[in-house]
């Protein structure tokens, strides 16, 4: 491993700080409120003329807009303008009016698209010929070729296997279409209408911003327009800087380790390791002691500024949701991420499957607020990935078909509140109806439902996975992704750990195969069955504290077990009905009986030695099944 970057200069003062002082308030309402406006509106473009599933029924598109300077004014997933330039064949001086940048490697922009198959558009826009800023979208197309349907195989070792990669390299020219270039792409996909169809659809998103920006401009004039950018990252600079004043306290460094199970080849359980400490105003990270990058595809190219901004939407979001998310905040954070770890591989590993470890390092962003906030803030574990199922074949009319489908799980519960069942880590993500399944793919849905007693019980429940039965009707193969299928989503404050995901098929003759989280390729026949069953959140706070009425209605709702009642909340039913006097009897027995809580409940875990040979005997009996 090389040695961890380090900052050895302290950041200068942004350009932009005090620009909120210098214009009118109103002035820069309207400009502010019309961005984060537009923002919807670029989302709602794309949606409704791409074509495929993942991103016209399930969103999986981020927006965003920067200033003239490359730096994220309103968005989703930040900005890495400056790494994309550095690495096309053109220069700042020369992008031009009616261009647009496409690129889906995330080693030529520094992981702002994390794997092959997200394509990011970036278009220049310029008012009264000078740049003014950017536009940005990008969005997960079906397929980009690659050793497997989807491009997102398990049994990859390098990003070559995983598909085409297109450096940054300019799709429009002065807006003249480059069709060659695009023609290019397409050939290398499995899916070329649908590629078509969704890389256009970014651009149509890109230029729905670039015309509102112009509106800005002619309503208020260039000058005050970038005053206003400056002044909106100003104003997100100044209230994050609030918030670790207020919450955070210095002194101290907080520490959380965590674990993904594996990689797909065998090789786990996988470190993350994360150190937290407030000096002053400033916020320093640290993920040295993180396991080393491994030699599948959950590997996370996380650059630094991209995990400044995961920091300051966590605090945003948790506590001052008013503000606006931007880059305004990147200098207060300080990030050291060791090259050559599973977060910051060196190329050309392959990083297909990343969103295993994408949604862990949130897990331990939470823990480390939560252990610095003490009782005030306090975050179980989640399902810990996004899932995801590829379904490709032929049916019955000799036509080829391809499936993407991201599923969900639960969300961990939070001060005040249950987690959700069922729900995407990313806040906009929806589910495709299995209406739109049924119609245009060979197969049936025959259940989509909660999985009864797998969020962790505590004063606030976790939310449950979700238990999704497929029927094929066509012959092909499937491949998918999850996790915490050997580990569990924590439980704290008292709070009980969630139930991990499981999968299994079910042959037509009623044979039962087990499988493991992450698979490539393997075969299924019409009526095949696949049960697809992802994992819970942990719980929060003292199980005995949760309201009995409460967990008397979700009995007969079906979200937990009625042993599940008595046996993990003390709750006593009869009939169906609460019977309080025998639940305060059992509870008061219980606590009488019971020993201190624990902090955290990570589950039943085997020692990391065991965990680590229970992944590799996993790995060869699939192996033994289904690789020649």
């Amino acid at each position: 491993m090389s040695e961890p970057e380090t900052e050895t200069e302290t950041e200068a003062e942004p350009d932009f700080v005090g620009a909120h002082e210098r214009i009118d308030q109103t002035t820069l309402d309207i400009v502010e409120s019309t961005l984060a406006n537009t923002r919807y509106e670029m989302d709602r473009v794309v949606e409704t003329t791409a074509i495929s599933p993942v991103i016209r029924e399930q969103s999986d598109q981020f927006p965003m807009i920067a200033d003239r300077k490359g730096r994220m004014v309103m968005g989703q997933f930040g900005s890495a303008i400056d790494d994309i330039i550095a690495n096309s064949p053109f220069g700042w001086d020369e992008l031009e009016e009616g261009d647009v940048i496409a690129t889906n490697d995330p080693y030529m922009c520094e992981g702002a698209v994390s794997h092959l198959p997200d394509m990011m558009l970036l278009r220049p826009v310029f008012f009264e010929g000078d740049l003014v800023g950017f536009s940005s979208q990008w969005g997960n197309l079906m397929d980009v070729g690659g050793k497997t349907p989807g491009s997102i195989p398990i049994n990859a070792n390098t990003v070559f296997e995983e598909g085409i990669r297109l450096p940054p390299t300019k799709l429009y020219k002065r807006g003249e279409f480059d069709a060659e270039l695009l023609e290019t792409f397409k050939h290398n996909t499995r899916l070329p209408d649908h590629a078509e169809a969704d890389i256009k659809a970014l651009a149509a998103g890109t230029k729905a911003a670039e015309t509102r920006i112009k509106e800005l401009c002619e309503r208020f004039g260039k000058e005050t327009y970038l005053l206003a950018c400056d002044a909106i990252l100003d104003r997100t600079r100044d209230g994050v800087t609030q918030l670790i004043r207020d919450l955070l306290p210095e002194g101290e460094t907080f520490v959380f380790e965590d674990y993904a199970d594996d990689d797909g080849q065998g090789n786990g359980p996988i470190k993350l390791h994360m150190e937290m400490r407030r000096e002053g105003d400033d916020i320093h990270v640290d993920w040295t002691g993180t396991d080393e990058q491994v030699p599948g595809t959950v590997n996370f190219l996380l650059n630094e500024n991209m995990f400044k901004m995961f920091t300051g939407v966590f605090l945003i979001m948790a506590f001052d949701p008013q503000l606006t998310f931007n880059d305004g905040f990147y200098d207060r954070i300080h990030v050291t991420i060791p090259s050559g770890t599973v977060l910051k591989p060196e190329f050309p590993a392959a990083l297909g499957n990343r969103l295993t470890l994408m949604a862990r390092q949130f897990d331990l962003l939470q823990e480390v607020f939560s252990k610095a906030l003490g009782e005030q803030f306090s975050v179980a574990g989640s399902y810990g990935t996004s899932p995801n199922l590829v379904y490709a074949g032929t049916d019955a009319d000799g036509n080829d078909f391809q499936l993407l489908e991201i599923l969900y799980g639960g969300i961990p519960a939070r001060p005040g509140g249950d987690g959700l069942d069922g729900h995407s880590w990313w806040p906009l993500f929806k589910t495709v109806p299995t209406e739109y399944l049924e119609a245009y793919y060979p197969l049936t849905i025959d259940e989509y439902s909660t999985r009864t007693d797998t969020g962790g019980a505590g004063r606030f429940r976790g939310g449950h996975g979700v238990r999704k039965v497929y029927t094929f009707e066509a012959e092909g193969a499937i491949t998918f992704q999850d996790d915490r299928a050997l580990t569990y989503p924590y439980g704290v404050d008292g709070g009980a750990h969630a139930q991990p995901s499981r999968k299994e098929l079910v042959r037509t003759d009623g044979t039962r195969e087990a499988l493991p989280s992450k698979v490539e390729n393997v075969p299924v026949s019409p009526g095949d069955k696949l049960v697809f069953e992802t994992a819970g959140g942990g719980g929060l706070g003292d199980p005995l504290e949760r309201d009995p009425q409460t967990v008397a209605t979700e009995v007969r709702r079906g979200l937990i077990s009625a042993e599940s009642a008595r046996d993990d909340y003390g709750v006593v039913l009869d009939e169906g009905d609460l019977d309080a006097d025998a639940t305060a009897a059992l509870r008061e027995e219980r606590r009488a009986e019971r020993g201190e809580l624990p902090e955290f409940d990570f589950g039943p875990l085997p020692s990391e030695a065991e965990l680590a040979a229970q992944i590799e005997e996993e790995r060869r009996e699939f192996d033994a099944r289904y690789t020649s």
